[in-house]
């Protein structure tokens, strides 16, 4: 092991995260009692020029209306690109008025470590200026060819950076990649061809000790197709998926919970290691195969997850079902 090491900079619960646009509050106040672990409110792609100055009054409003925090969400807000004239009152007007309310800052096109620096020093100085005590994150939204081409040295930034989001629509776009729909597998590709830019981010994001999020899956009329997807991004090490529709939270819920057993077989791993090791092997076997101190640090993976997803429940009361619609391109 190097003796540089990243160590994860901030752990929240992040396996379902739905994308809500600012422009419509009756969504914002459904989204509060959903079943979603992460929720962005929009004042970007999803809010149409002439409703922005509207939207960020109708998060300024929910942000500080609604606990959303004793309601077991992490609670963001993904504000305008830096190449917009809206950025800087999205943060200033945020901030300001509700900055100690929010979690963190999801910046959209991040193409290089500068475009974070600049969000920061902005957040850093209003947070001092108002006196508040809570540190709001910022979350970098991977989506364009710069922003894939600066990956590691964005993830290296540190600052107030905690996650990567692969956004595909706007990262597809960028590319002028041939898609069938957001998120989804064009058939004349032999595989996935999402998986070496999601890969790529992957590492950097666990190399610089952030949390990896896959972005959208435009057919929410195709369930298993999204089941599928989120099912790859696991297996790459990616902890949780975007849901631009409620159909979709638990779908992303369920994929990104290690399923008991998995949990069960932790627990076993962690106890027979440790008396192989009260033996001096420093190996040992379960059902079959071989097991290490590389197993031990997966199965404590799965182990911290798992106690993140039981404290989450604890937290959250009763939760009804709803039918609004999030919206969320990238």
């Amino acid at each position: 092991m190097s003796h540089t090491l990243h160590h994860l900079r901030k752990l929240r619960l992040q396996r379902s995260e739905l994308a809500v646009p600012g422009s419509n509050p009756e969504m914002i106040r459904k989204a509060a009692d959903g079943g979603a672990d992460y929720i962005f409110l929009d004042i970007e792609d999803a809010v149409a020029p002439p409703d922005k100055e509207r939207a960020r009054k109708n998060i300024i409003q929910a942000l500080n209306e609604i606990d959303w925090r004793a309601k077991g969400k992490t609670i963001s807000v993904r504000i305008n690109g830096l190449d917009t004239h809206y950025m800087y009152r999205d943060v200033v007007d945020v901030m300001e008025q509700a900055g100690d309310r929010l979690d963190t800052i999801l910046v959209p096109k991040v193409g290089v470590p500068a475009d974070l620096y600049m969000v920061d020093a902005m957040v850093t100085q209003i947070e001092t200026a108002k006196g508040f005590k809570t540190r709001v994150g910022l979350e970098a939204l991977i989506e364009t060819a710069l922003g894939m081409a600066n990956v590691e040295a964005i993830a290296a930034y540190g600052g107030r950076l905690e996650a990567m989001h692969f956004g595909v629509a706007d990262y597809a776009a960028s590319c002028k990649a041939r898609t069938v729909s957001i998120g989804g597998l064009n058939p004349d590709y032999p595989g996935d061809q999402w998986h070496a830019a999601l890969s790529r981010m992957t590492v950097a994001c666990r190399a610089y000790g952030l949390r990896p999020i896959d972005g959208p899956f435009g057919d929410f009329s195709d369930p298993d197709a999204y089941i599928a997807a989120a099912r790859r991004a696991a297996a790459l090490g990616i902890e949780g998926k975007w849901a631009i529709h409620p159909s979709q939270i638990e779908l992303a819920n369920a994929v990104f919970s290690p399923p008991e057993k998995e949990v069960t077989r932790a627990r076993r791993i962690i106890e027979v290691l440790k008396e192989a090791e009260e033996q001096g092997k420093g190996a040992a076997a379960l059902d079959g195969k071989m097991i290490d101190a590389a197993s031990e640090r997966m199965a404590r993976n799965v182990l911290v997850m798992h106690e993140a997803i039981e404290q989450s429940a604890r937290s959250r009361t009763s939760l009804p079902n709803w039918g609004g619609v999030g919206h969320g391109h990238s």
